[in-house]
């Protein structure tokens, strides 16, 4: 967020220098905190009960650009520019790092593009249930569009949420949906009162307040840095730099939890976010979540840390990458996620050591996890060596992430002699890897694609529906767990 508004920066740069923070990060702090009473003014004046779609979508995208230009100045107007050209063009034009708004912009126009060609373009049986429900079966219109990729809510720090789900708020459908009781039986639409996001919201504030406060006085005692500090590699021991590694990355970890946690709250503020009923009836407000910190720093797998943070991110790679590569998609998916970040070399070498760290980590668990499921105590040993290896793992990846340049970074892992990229590439060569289901899903899908094209007998296509089956049923749990709608 180098850019901003002149006006923002003068009437703040008291403020930024009484905190010594860059003024670029007041001017968000203070945009997002504008943002938080628009929402809260948003659901109780213009609730979908008082007011028309059409004036909900004009004021969300009015205030959304207003903060955008409030910000970053008429740098805003790139925010409309990227909805019609490519990510590419601006890699061309010289575009060092994506800016935030930027980034969610790329996500949103993506997947709403790859929702329409779903639902216009494909035939339902050829769909994942997720493909399916998400599915826009209409072109948007123009405010519709520019309302789901600028609105307030989201337009600085996202998180992204699909287009079905913007709409129904937008319209008031969310609280509509038929969900099951206590007793597991279904209650009709509209047999409770509609929810209130005032607990979640202020839990989440909470949560902000620690996170803020966090970073602001720890994380610059533990700057990353020092871990390519010349005299701290030469002196320190070998425990000093693992314990240190991961010190300083923890400590680098709260600022992504105040700014997408604020971002969460300000949502459920406005209304949007409803994701049904708990098994204990209590309201859940996690649709368009973007991390679960507890899950984050007890992750005892690369992949549990992966599904926990940045989680829209994640969906995303998956919906529009992961899921529709037919060669490497574990590779394709964390090219993309590099391109989408920026150019910074940097990125490149975290996510090309995430693919390495991945694949080894699913060999290592395929290979062994199940010889410690016997006993409590075994699973328990497991699951703190898995811990302790899975944080240090993660925080040796994610240093070229903050350093950015190469030379810093290649320094660190040279000061590390490369050894769990060296450990890595062992355990791949050494270990049987299991063919995952995703390869099986797909093999079975283009069986599937080819029975379809060719028109082939009957018995054929019968065999070919029962592997398509087969290969959404992992899928289809995903679905489910992010949209009740799915389970009925």
């Amino acid at each position: 967020m180098a850019t901003t508004s002149t006006t923002g920066s003068t009437l703040l740069q008291p403020l930024s220098n009484a905190v010594q923070l860059p003024i670029d990060q007041v001017n968000f702090v203070v945009g997002q905190l504008s943002a938080l009473l628009a929402a809260v003014w948003f659901r109780t004046y213009l609730h979908s009960g008082k007011t028309s779609s059409f004036v909900r979508h004009v004021v969300a995208t009015l205030l959304g650009l207003y903060l955008a230009l409030f910000c970053f100045g008429w740098y805003a107007l790139h925010f409309l520019v990227q909805s019609g050209i490519s990510y590419c063009i601006m890699i061309g034009m010289g575009v060092e790092a994506m800016h935030s708004p930027m980034m969610i912009i790329t996500q949103k126009i993506t997947s709403l593009a790859y929702e329409i060609h779903d639902g216009m373009f494909r035939k339902d049986e050829e769909l994942t249930p997720s493909q399916r429900y998400l599915a826009v079966r209409r072109m948007p219109s123009l405010l519709e569009y520019l309302s789901y990729n600028c609105n307030f809510m989201g337009i600085l720090a996202g998180p992204l949420c699909s287009y079905k789900d913007y709409i129904i708020f937008i319209e008031g459908r969310s609280y509509h949906v038929a969900q099951p009781d206590r007793d597991g039986k279904e209650e009709p639409p509209g047999a409770r009162a509609e929810p209130s996001p005032n607990a979640a919201v202020t839990q989440k504030l909470l949560v902000c307040g620690l996170s803020l406060l966090v970073h602001l006085t720890v994380s610059n005692f533990f700057p990353v840095e020092h871990n390519i500090d010349e005299h701290f590699q030469a002196t320190a021991s070998w425990p000093t730099k693992v314990v240190y590694l991961y010190v300083s990355l923890l400590a680098a970890r709260p600022k992504y939890y105040f700014a997408w946690t604020l971002a969460d709250a300000i949502n459920n503020a406005a209304g949007f976010g409803f994701r049904g009923y708990d098994e204990h009836g209590e309201a859940r407000w996690d649709l368009v979540s973007n991390l679960r910190i507890r899950q984050i720093e007890m992750s005892t797998s690369f992949k549990m840390f992966l599904d926990n943070w940045n989680i829209q991110t994640a969906l995303w790679l998956k919906r529009v990458c992961y899921e529709r590569a037919t060669v490497s998609p574990t590779i394709q998916t964390f090219v993309l996620s590099a391109i989408w970040h920026g150019v910074y070399p940097g990125y490149y070498l975290t996510f090309l050591t995430g693919v390495l760290m991945t694949l080894a980590a699913r060999a290592v668990r395929s290979n062994f996890r199940h010889y410690f499921t016997q006993s409590p105590r075994l699973k328990l040993l497991y699951d703190v060596v898995t811990w302790a290896t899975t944080q240090v793992a993660v925080s040796y990846t994610v240093v070229p992430f903050v350093l950015l340049s190469v030379k810093p970074s290649l320094t660190f892992y040279s000061s590390w002699y490369y050894c769990l990229h060296i450990a890595g590439i062992l355990v791949l060569l050494l270990l049987p890897v299991k063919k995952t289901q995703r390869g099986k899903d797909t093999h079975k899908n283009a069986q599937l694609s080819r029975s379809k094209k060719f028109d082939e007998a009957a018995s054929s296509s019968g065999q070919n529906s029962f592997s398509a089956t087969n290969s959404v049923c992992s899928q289809d749990r995903d679905a489910a767990s992010r949209h009740p709608s799915l389970d009925q």
